[in-house]
């Protein structure tokens, strides 16, 4: 389970990262990220939420949904700059969705959203 420092609660944190944030999008999830301006200065750590809406089935459903994407979300952790906001919000194919292809479109989605917060100086794989 995603540890509890890390669990985002309040609604202008959910909406701060979704106003002010990147947009990734993916066919079973779109992920928003709010990078503070100075994040080296930061010790708070990364916060996430989710979001998963009744179009994407009932009750049980929903929270099975949520369950998984915390899962798949501890483990990426690491990747995400102290003091940032995330907020994956789950789309309808969520429910049906394999676990593998939702680590696989939420990894996508996490690449493209700290690929572009990357100046194109400090970039690894030397493309612009």
């Amino acid at each position: 389970m995603l540890p509890s420092g890390s669990r985002m609660r309040r609604g202008e944190e959910f909406a701060d990262a979704v106003r002010k944030g990147g947009r990734a999008g993916r066919p079973t999830l779109v992920a928003h990220l709010r990078v503070p301006p100075e994040p080296g200065e930061t010790d708070d750590p990364p916060l996430v939420g989710f979001v998963v809406s009744r179009a994407v089935g009932g009750a049980v459903v929903r929270n099975r949904v949520k369950r998984r994407l915390r899962h798949l979300m501890r483990e990426r952790l690491d990747r995400l700059p102290r003091g940032s906001l995330l907020v994956v919000r789950a789309n309808p194919p969520a429910a049906s969705a394999r676990s593998e292809r939702l680590a696989a479109e939420l990894d996508v989605a996490l690449d493209r959203l700290l690929r572009r917060r990357e100046s194109p100086e400090t970039r690894m794989d030397g493309r612009r």
